[in-house]
């Protein structure tokens, strides 16, 4: 548990994942701004909200997340996040999994440790 707590304190330095569990990735990331319009064609991402407020835009609608409340994107649904203020968020996804999913880009990163 302590290794958690570093990763968590690291979150407002950096971003990147904290935990594996079978072959899923436990990441954190800590955003402001807006992320650019994505898919991932394979896999669902989970978003659960740990400080600020994440808006989760969808073709057909925004969630909001509050800390501690969680959506899931299912598979192949475009969506992009926007935080307007500093969000920390943790995502749970499948190792290997781009951060920008089909998109690409400058903004595409692969998930690093924190402990």
């Amino acid at each position: 548990m302590s290794d958690t707590r570093t990763a968590v304190s690291k979150v407002l330095t950096t971003s990147g994942r904290c935990a594996l569990s079978n072959d899923y990735e436990v990441k954190l990331a800590k955003l402001k701004g807006e992320f650019v319009w994505h898919t991932h064609e394979d896999t669902d991402e989970l978003f659960l909200g740990i400080s600020g407020r994440l808006t989760i835009q969808l073709r057909d609608g925004d969630v909001t997340l509050e800390p501690g409340e969680l959506f899931v994107v299912p598979r192949g649904v475009e969506h992009c996040p926007v935080a307007d203020e500093e969000t920390a968020i943790l995502l749970l996804e499948p190792a290997g999994v781009l951060n920008t999913g089909d998109a690409g880009g400058p903004l595409t990163k692969a998930a690093e440790a924190l402990y």
